[in-house]
């Protein structure tokens, strides 16, 4: 089993990354930040106009028009969700669980974090009464909620929020006062679109919600940080984007020149940025479904994979076999799995989860291979889950939880 690093570890210095892809970089990509090698200045604080008349079309297309003075461009969703938690002030209301990155955010500014649960059929989204319940107690006992962060399209449960749920969470949260941040990073990787119909919460919502989406998820590679942010029309929207802004400035938040060029050209969805982002959405489709079937196989709990690049599993069914290996919780599930399956496994407790609760979220890209060539075969072949490697990864899955599944069977009674 892997020794455990405790540098590793803690709300603060540890949040697992956004699931990445996986794939080699697009070379149209790569050809354009190339170009804009020579750039030496970064972009101005919130963005240039190039990016941000970008990013204005991006919406646009998606049935989200902006005005120009209304969106704000940043190095990743963190640093614009930073800056609009301390232009917001007050607590934060989040789902239970959420991405890793929400949370750590909030109490850096010393603002605290609630946690709301969600329904049954999806995460992402707080159940409309639980998030009305937690507003009235947070309040009762002197707290000040203003803000409620969501994800129609989630990090970590890869689930898609109904739009009827969605449209009675929004109501109640407008009833509550709370303005929204609406993170749809991941938006443009559903597996089946033509299956759900995905909607934002601007679109219900227009004047008190914010929509951020970070690049990385269908448009950009990991390591070329880059955001937007749209922010809502009237008064009270031009007051947060000048706080954001302020805030932007004060940490330098900057997108670097060249991967400003790159994101510029991203959002804009030339057709190979659009193919790329069909094949790769594609793939992973493919893969969460292997990777589904196998842990469910085994008598895990998983919700079907909607959208994204991860799934999330649930192993309480396998608690008996897991406490034979020394597995208590979800940290030394996480530590388990990673050294079992060989890629991150982080546990539930980094996304808001209970630490108690052995749950885990998988990344797909993590199983395409250990090269840029097995990465890329899988990308474009007719059948990648009957690659060699790609066999081989989901294989060790089956192999891993197959066993917990056998131990869990020859430790029932007979009947």
């Amino acid at each position: 089993m892997a020794r455990r690093v405790p540098e590793s570890h803690g709300p603060v210095r540890y949040g697992p990354p956004l699931p990445g892809d996986g794939l080699p970089v697009l070379p149209a990509l790569a050809a354009v930040l190339a170009a804009a090698a020579d750039r030496a200045e970064s972009e101005p604080v919130g963005g240039g106009p190039a990016l941000l008349d970008a990013a204005r079309g991006h919406w646009e297309r998606r049935g989200l028009p902006a005005a120009p003075d209304r969106v704000v461009a940043a190095p990743g969703a963190p640093a614009l969700l930073l800056a609009l938690t301390a232009a917001l002030g007050g607590d934060v209301l989040v789902p239970r669980p959420c991405a890793a990155w929400w949370g750590p955010y909030a109490r850096l500014l010393g603002r605290p974090v609630f946690h709301v649960g969600t329904p049954a059929e999806c995460g992402g989204v707080p159940d409309p009464y639980a998030l009305l319940e937690t507003v009235r107690r947070v309040r009762a006992e002197g707290g000040d909620p203003r803000l409620l962060v969501l994800s129609v399209a989630d990090d970590p449960t890869a689930t898609v929020a109904p739009p009827e749920l969605l449209h009675e969470t929004v109501e109640a949260a407008a009833a509550e006062g709370l303005h929204l941040v609406s993170d749809e990073t991941w938006r443009d990787t559903r597996h089946a679109a033509h299956d759900s119909v995905l909607l934002s919460p601007a679109e219900m919502l227009p004047e008190h919600v914010t929509v951020v989406t970070d690049l990385a998820g269908a448009l950009l590679p990991p390591g070329w940080p880059a955001a937007v942010a749209r922010f809502p029309a009237g008064e009270a929207g031009q007051g947060l984007y000048a706080r954001v802004l302020d805030v932007l400035t004060a940490l330098g938040a900057r997108v670097a020149g060249p991967v400003a060029s790159a994101a510029g050209y991203a959002l804009s969805e030339p057709e190979p940025v659009t193919t790329r982002r069909a094949a790769a959405v594609g793939l992973h489709a493919r893969m969460a479904a292997a990777l589904h079937a196998a842990v469910v196989d085994a008598g895990a709990l998983a919700r079907p994979p909607r959208a994204g690049r991860h799934l999330y599993v649930d192993l309480a069914p396998l608690r008996d076999p897991l406490a034979a290996h020394g597995v208590g919780d979800a940290q030394d599930l996480e530590d388990f799995l990673t050294a079992r399956l060989g890629m991150p496994a982080p546990g539930g407790h980094r996304f808001g989860d209970d630490l108690a609760a052995p749950r885990v979220r998988l990344s797909t890209g993590d199983m395409l291979g250990g090269t840029d060539e097995d990465r890329a075969a899988a990308l474009y072949a007719p059948a990648p889950l009957e690659l060699p490697h790609v066999q081989a990864a989901l294989t060790r899955v089956r192999s891993v939880f197959g066993e917990l599944r056998d131990d869990a069977r020859r430790g029932e009674p007979p009947r």
